[in-house]
């Protein structure tokens, strides 16, 4: 694998500052928020001097019944282009459910769900990896994510599915050790165990993040500080292996650059123990001088058995109505852990929401979230969190709300600007909603 070294998540938020920080050697995208037509000029800047930048999907949805959408793979393949990424990463997740495969509406999930550990799962899983290598330019490797519920009646453990997806496949592994952390404290797994299994040959690089723990479910929020029991299982993956890059993540809540530095300088301390735990057994981080597949070898793909699609697509659906259409928690499933899913995932798009419509927060105040917490429990995604923007202050304007007259005034024009038979100058909404936030302040 090749050599990454330290780096961090680029994010617009802490653009400056990251071209500010000493020992960035490289930095992470998020690949849906770039255009390679129009890459952000500090990212430009980073490359020029070097730095190198990897994109990192969120939305294919390998783990998901239906075979990739070609149009993601064509998105993920330009930005890999355009910004002269070694490599790519995307998730071991589901995001979207239903469709003509199981004869029942299309649902979207708006974030990461875990895949069952089965053999179908695992099959499906391996056949969609093989269709998005073989469309992207660079090689693939995917996350291992955190999850708030288990699947009954799993198979394998999550090191087995690991190990099994590499050597069917020869993708690559994006380690992230706060969800292996998340997934300890909320599933009752042993991170030592799954490193165990681990075919360490075929880590591409290393996530660390923080989260919060509420109710005994811990929440891989990306918007904490890093605790120590994700350090040392940073430090117990490093001593079995020096991990070719370590990468800092934060999505929210950004503090001061100093704070962000004390972070990673924790984080090259953990590696440096794990090293000096190894006792010299581990070879030298330099040694790898490329990237390729992570098997070694050519990789063997059985393609899915008749109907695992099927029956995987079925129960991945039944899981998702459950979490975003109020339909019955299917049988086997902790419907308090399912209930915690759900409300993250409400949480997860109103909070999207208000970054990709601004003046919805502007224009509701204080009972923005409240009203769409309400809206999203019972009504699911249509087509991204633009739309659901739209589709929540439709839901409001047809219930005749807000109850404050220019309130709602504005927000009818808002959504006409956007979504009216005939688009008007976006503009105009955005400053009827300036104008009422003047006059609430004032």
């Amino acid at each position: 694998m090749r050599r990454l070294g330290t780096g961090i998540g680029w994010r617009p938020e802490i653009a400056d500052a990251v071209e500010r920080m000493p020992g960035i050697d490289w930095v992470e995208v998020v690949a849906e928020n770039v255009c390679p037509g129009h890459l952000p000029a500090s990212l430009v800047r980073l490359r020029e001097r070097g730095i190198t930048v990897i994109p990192h999907g969120v939305s294919l949805g390998l783990g998901g019944a239906d075979r990739p959408d070609g149009d993601r793979l064509t998105a993920l393949a330009e930005r890999a282009e355009a910004l002269g990424a070694p490599l790519v990463t995307e998730h071991i997740a589901f995001v979207r459910a239903g469709g003509p495969l199981t004869a029942s509406p299309r649902l979207e999930a708006g974030h990461l769900l875990p895949v069952p550990r089965t053999r179908d799962a695992l099959d499906v899983l391996c056949e969609n990896v093989r269709i998005a290598q073989d469309a992207l330019p660079v090689p693939l490797a995917l996350e291992n994510i955190a999850a708030l519920f288990s699947w009954p009646g799993e198979q394998l453990t999550e090191g087995q599915f690991l190990s099994e997806l590499v050597e069917r496949t020869g993708v690559g592994l994006l380690i992230d050790v706060a969800n292996l952390h998340t997934n300890h404290v909320n599933r009752g797994e042993d991170p030592a165990e799954a490193l165990g299994a681990l075919p360490v040959e075929a880590i591409a690089y290393v996530h660390v993040a923080g989260g919060f723990e509420r109710d005994g479910v811990w929440h891989d929020s990306h918007a904490h500080p890093v605790p120590r029991p994700v350090l040392d299982i940073l430090t117990d993956l490093a001593s079995r292996t020096v991990p070719p890059g370590v990468l800092l993540e934060r999505d929210e809540n950004f503090p001061e650059r100093s704070e962000l530095e004390r972070e990673l300088a924790a984080i090259r301390e953990a590696v440096t123990a794990g090293r000096g735990r190894a006792h010299g057994t581990v070879a030298d981080a330099d040694a790898g001088v490329g990237i390729g597949s992570a098997g070694g070898g050519v990789a063997v793909l059985a393609r899915p058995a008749v109907g695992a699609r099927e029956r995987v697509g079925v129960a991945q659906t039944a899981v998702l109505s459950s979490l975003v259409a109020g339909t019955p928690v299917p049988e086997g499933f902790d419907r308090v852990r399912m209930g915690v899913q759900a409300r993250a995932l409400a949480a997860k798009r109103a909070d999207v929401a208000a970054k990709v419509a601004p003046e919805l927060p502007v224009i509701l105040g204080d009972g923005y979230r409240g009203a769409f917490l309400e809206y999203a429990r019972v009504r699911p995604m249509r087509g991204g969190y633009r739309r659901d923007a739209l589709d929540f202050a439709g839901h409001l304007l047809e219930a005749g709300r807000p109850q404050d007259a220019g309130a709602r005034r504005a927000l009818r024009q808002w959504w006409l600007d956007r979504a009216g038979p005939a688009p008007r100058h976006a503009g105009r909404g955005a400053r009827v909603a300036r104008r009422l936030l003047q006059r609430h302040q004032g």
